[in-house]
């Protein structure tokens, strides 16, 4: 898996691309998976507000086009003064490809803030599992 200065460098980079010329919030996401691939996204704004895409949703996007994965870590950065922690349709995301304890940190232009699993941020999920056998 990547270290985790690695993953923080990759998603400060991703970070400076994205494109958020109505909220002007950047936000960039960098994922590992436990072969060590770094996958990268930032947020996409439109002008249709509900048709922007979000960071993780992009690297978890590259990681599937790629082949790769389950998700082993994730750091998602912002700046300002509270925690960026993933929105809810992004903690479902990562979700249908990492496990309970998957770290997901949190981190400002400084570094890293907090750090969380998945399981603190989304609990009690429904995910690929409650769908494994639906033939009953």
């Amino acid at each position: 898996m990547a270290d985790l200065d690695v993953l923080f460098d990759a998603a400060r980079r991703v970070q400076a691309k994205a494109y958020a010329p109505y909220s002007r919030f950047k936000v960039g996401a960098a994922l590992a998976t436990a072969d060590g691939d770094v996958f990268i996204g930032c947020n996409v704004e439109n002008a249709a507000y509900p048709v922007g895409t979000c960071a993780e949703a992009g690297a978890i996007a590259a990681m599937i086009a790629a082949g790769a994965g389950p998700i082993a870590s994730i750091v998602v950065i912002g700046d300002g003064e509270a925690l960026v922690t993933p929105c809810g349709a992004c903690r479902q995301r990562i979700r249908e490809f990492a496990t309970a304890g998957t770290p997901i940190h949190v981190a400002g232009p400084e570094g890293i803030r907090r750090s969380f699993t998945l399981d603190e941020l989304l609990p009690h999920s429904f995910g690929p599992d409650n769908l494994a056998d639906t033939t009953r």
